[in-house]
């Protein structure tokens, strides 16, 4: 405690004592501290001020472009052209199950239906495409390579495993079923009948479909059989995809009948090629 004059300075609290000679200071009285009007508020805001609205979001002036999901799916999504060098954008192709898978190789091996397209106009896949071109690539050297063999030791000749056919198998599948919808997919629209690029690539990879049990039956030493087998499976690949976009073309114009045909004689070539050099045997 302290009072006026010369005093004590007593300490309480059960603390030392100190007394001696100390300075007097009057008592200033009740002091009134006032504080100006400011703008503090709770963090986070309630609602949406200046860049920050609400309590987890990104601004609003934020690139959210990196931040988006893809619908049914957690990954992020990128925008432009760099989304066509990610994995994410070509999941909804593979988003397939077996029983789809089959039923559209069902209808390739019925090329007169022409209902493939609308059928796979809300779902192209690229899986069943996929995994048709790889087969074909196997069987056709499996196959090839055991014809090949056969007939060398049936004349007891040497024989010697070609390892081209590997890679001309899989130049032939996978840049037919790459290139050909490519261009195909400029020419409708040049003509103003413009085709979904992955719905071509589904179209032409189910229509390759035909040539692998024809493959297999390849394997008949008669090159009669061999022939009519190879047309068959040409015909048959060339009119299921001719007939399933002649609907689509016809609004080109008056041309929509040379595509048309451009299509099945393509086709047809393939089945041609085909035949030359996988479904010969030289010995």
């Amino acid at each position: 405690m302290m009072s006026g004059g010369v005093g004590k300075y007593t300490h309480i609290d059960n603390q030392p004592q100190v007394s001696g000679s100390v300075p007097a200071v009057p008592d200033p009285g009740h002091v009134t501290v006032q504080f100006t009007d400011s703008n503090l508020q709770t963090f986070p805001p309630s609602g949406s001020q200046g860049k920050i609205s609400g309590g987890s979001r990104p601004p609003r002036d934020a690139d959210d472009t990196f931040s988006k999901p893809i619908s049914g799916s957690d990954e992020p999504q990128q925008g432009g052209w760099f989304r066509t060098f990610t994995i994410a954008a070509y999941k909804p192709y593979f988003d397939v199950d077996t029983t789809e898978v089959l039923d559209r190789i069902k209808d390739s091996l019925f090329p007169f239906r022409g209902t493939f397209t609308e059928k796979t106009a809300n779902n192209p896949d690229l899986y069943g495409p996929f995994w048709i071109c790889t087969t074909l690539i196997f069987v056709a050297a499996s196959i090839g390579t055991f014809v090949t063999y056969i007939a060398h030791k049936l004349q007891k000749k040497e024989w010697n495993y070609d390892i081209n056919l590997v890679t001309w198998s899989a130049g032939v599948f996978y840049g037919y079923v790459l290139l050909v919808p490519l261009a195909l997919y400029v020419i409708l629209k040049y003509f103003s009948a413009p085709s979904g690029l992955v719905q071509l690539f589904c179209l032409y990879g189910y229509s390759l479909f035909v040539f692998i049990p024809a493959l297999c039956l390849s394997v008949v030493p008669l090159e009669i059989f061999r022939w009519v087998i190879a047309g068959v499976a040409g015909f048959m690949s060339a009119t299921f995809v001719a007939l399933n976009l002649r609907a689509h073309i016809m609004s080109a114009g008056e041309r929509w009948f040379l595509i048309v045909a451009g299509i099945f004689l393509l086709q047809l070539a393939l089945s041609v090629v085909l035949k030359l050099y996988l479904f010969t045997v030289t010995v």
